[in-house]
C-alpha cells in the first residue's frame, strides 16, 4: 500500500523490509514462522530454496543484459571477476583466521569463498528504479550486473579447492579432484550446458512464435519455466547451476529477441518481485541469531562486527582503485569507490538478493560436504561444520543493513543539507543581489530590475533534491 513511497522516495526496497518482517515472525520475536525447527530437512530445503531463487534472478540477469554483452565486454570482467575475487579471498580469509584462530587457514578460505562474489547485496536502487537512472551511469549499472551474475557461479571453485583440501587426505588428490570436478566437469560443463541450452531454445521458440504455435502469455511463461529447467538439469548431472542458468539466460537473447518480446510484460518483474519477498522472509526468520555469541567456538559479536568492516572496506575496493583503469566501463576512481562499495554485496536479477542468496547457498551447499559436527569438534572438517553459518549469516544480516539503507541515509543527508542551504529565487527580468549574512526563512533581500528600481525577492530554504 505505501510500495511506491518506499522504493521510489525513500529507496527502501524489499530486501529490508522482507528481512525485516522474517525477523519478526521467526523464532526470536512471534514464532511464528521456524525454519530451523525442521530437523535435519532445514539445511536442504534452505539450500534448494537459495537455488531456485539464484537461478531464476541469474537467468534474468542474462536475459536482461544488451545483445552480445559477455563477449563484447570479455576483458573488463576478466579483471573485474577472477582477479577481484581472489584478492577478496584470500585478503578475508587471512582476516577470518586472525580473528578465528581455531579455524585454520584452509577452513578460512572455505568461509571466505562464502563471502567472495560480488553479486548482489546493493540495494535494487542501484541498479534499477528512479535512482539508478538519475544517479548511475548505464556503463556501471551493466558492468556490476554482468560481474554479480559471473561470480554467482564462480563461487564454487574458490570453495571446492578448501572443502576438498579439509576432507581429502592428500594434498595432490585434492587439487586434482578441484581442477577435473570442479573446474573441467562442474564450471565448464555447467557454462557450455546451459550456453547451448539456450541457444537450442532461442531458436525453438522463435520459430513457434513467428509460425503461430505459441501465444504471448506462454512465451512469457517461459521466462520462469527456462531457468528452473535449466537449473534442475544442470544439478540432477553435477554440473555448475548457476553458471548454467546465467548462460543459459546470456544465450537466448544474445540476439535480443526473446527480450524484446518479454521487456514491456510484468509478468518477470512480478515474479522477481514475488522470489525477493518470499526468499527474504525467510532469511530474516532462518537468521541463527542464538549463535552469534558462542564463546565455546570462539564466535562474539564484537569479532562478527569486526570482520563486517574489514569485509566492507578490504574485499573489493582497494583491488578495484588499483586495476579499474584497465576496465573501460569505470572512468574514475570515484566510479572505482561506488563499485567497490555497492559491489560488495551486489547479487540476481542482478540486485541486492542474489548476494545474500548465494552466501547462504555456498554455505548451505557446504555443510552438504561437510561432517556432521559434534560437541566438542573432533576435527578441524566439523570445528568448520559448526561455524560456517553463524559467520556468514551474520555478514548477510550486516550487509543487508549497511548496504539496504546505504542509499537512504545518503539521500536524507543530502535532503537535510540542502534544506539547510539558502537560495535566492531569481526571475527572469530580475537579477537578484544577495545581502551578506544568513537569511531566516521568509526575510527578503534587494533585487534589482533592469530599470534601476529596487524590489523585495523573497527567500526559501526550500531545494528539491534531484536524487529524491
Amino acid at each position: 500500500m505505501v510500495s511506491l513511497i518506499l522504493r521510489e522516495k525513500l529507496y527502501i526496497n524489499e530486501v529490508v523490509l522482507g528481512t525485516g518482517f522474517g525477523i519478526i515472525i521467526g523464532p526470536h520475536v512471534a514464532n511464528i514462522f521456524t525454519p530451523r525447527s525442521w530437523g535435519s530437512l532445514e539445511n536442504t530445503i534452505t539450500l534448494e530454496v537459495m537455488r531456485i531463487v539464484l537461478a531464476t534472478g541469474l537467468f534474468a540477469v542474462g536475459v536482461e543484459l544488451p545483445c552480445a554483452y559477455m563477449k563484447e565486454h570479455v576483458k573488463s570482467l576478466l579483471v573485474m571477476v577472477v582477479p577481484t575475487m581472489a584478492f577478496g579471498w584470500v585478503v578475508i580469509a587471512s582476516v577470518i583466521q586472525a580473528l578465528f584462530p581455531e579455524l585454520n587457514y584452509v577452513s578460512s578460505l572455505c568461509i571466505a569463498a562464502c563471502l567472495t562474489p560480488t553479486d548482489p547485496v546493493t540495494c535494487v536502487a542501484i541498479i534499477r528504479g528512479k535512482y539508478a537512472t538519475k544517479h548511475v551511469p548505464v556503463n556501471i549499472r551493466q558492468i556490476l550486473t554482468a560481474e554479480s551474475a559471473a561470480n554467482d557461479g564462480l563461487a564454487y571453485p574458490f570453495l571446492a579447492i578448501s572443502i576438498y583440501l579439509t576432507v581429502e587426505t592428500s594434498v595432490q588428490t585434492a587439487i586434482g579432484k578441484w581442477f577435473l570436478v570442479g573446474w573441467l566437469y562442474q564450471v565448464i560443463l555447467g557454462t557450455v550446458f546451459g550456453a547451448v541450452l539456450g541457444h537450442l531454445f532461442s531458436k525453438l521458440m522463435r520459430i513457434s512464435h513467428d509460425k503461430g504455435f505459441i501465444d504471448r502469455e506462454s512465451y512469457i511463461a517461459q521466462y520462469l519455466a527456462l531457468s528452473i529447467f535449466t537449473v534442475g538439469v544442470a544439478s540432477t548431472i553435477g554440473a555448475d547451476d548457476l553458471l548454467a542458468a546465467f548462460a543459459a539466460g546470456c544465450a537466448i537473447s544474445w540476439d535480443g529477441y526473446f527480450h524484446a518480446q518479454t521487456e514491456n510484460d510484468a509478468f518477470s518483474s512480478v515474479i522477481d518481485y514475488i522470489l525477493n519477498c518470499g526468499c527474504f522472509i525467510y532469511i530474516g526468520a532462518w537468521l541463527p541469531f542464538d549463535d552469534y555469541h558462542s564463546p565455546e567456538y570462539g564466535i562474539t559479536p564484537w569479532k562478527l562486527v569486526v570482520l563486517m568492516i574489514a569485509i566492507l572496506f578490504l574485499r573489493r575496493i582497494p583491488f578495484l582503485l588499483m586495476v579499474y583503469k584497465f576496465v573501460p566501463e569505470i572512468a574514475s576512481w570515484k566510479e572505482a569507490l561506488f563499485s567497490g562499495h555497492f559491489g560488495e554485496q551486489l547479487q540476481s536479477r542482478c540486485y541486492f538478493y542474489l548476494n545474500s542468496n548465494r552466501s547462504i547457498f555456498v554455505s548451505s551447499l557446504a555443510l552438504t560436504r561437510l561432517p556432521t559436527p559434534e560437541y566438542p569438534p573432533a576435527d578441524q572438517a566439523q570445528y568448520l561444520a559448526a561455524t560456517i553459518q553463524p559467520i556468514v549469516s551474520f555478514v548477510v544480516l550486516g550487509s543487508i543493513i549497511v548496504h539496504g539503507l546505504s542509499i537512504p541515509f545518503f539521500s536524507i543527508g543530502r535532503g537535510i543539507h540542502c534544506r539547510t542551504t539558502f537560495s535566492t529565487i531569481t526571475f527572469p527580468d530580475i537579477v537578484g543581489s544577495t545581502v551578506d549574512g544568513d537569511v531566516e526563512r521568509g526575510s527578503t533581500t534587494l533585487g534589482v530590475i533592469s530599470d534601476g528600481s529596487a524590489v523585495d525577492t523573497p527567500q526559501t530554504t526550500e531545494h528539491v533534491d534531484a536524487g529524491l
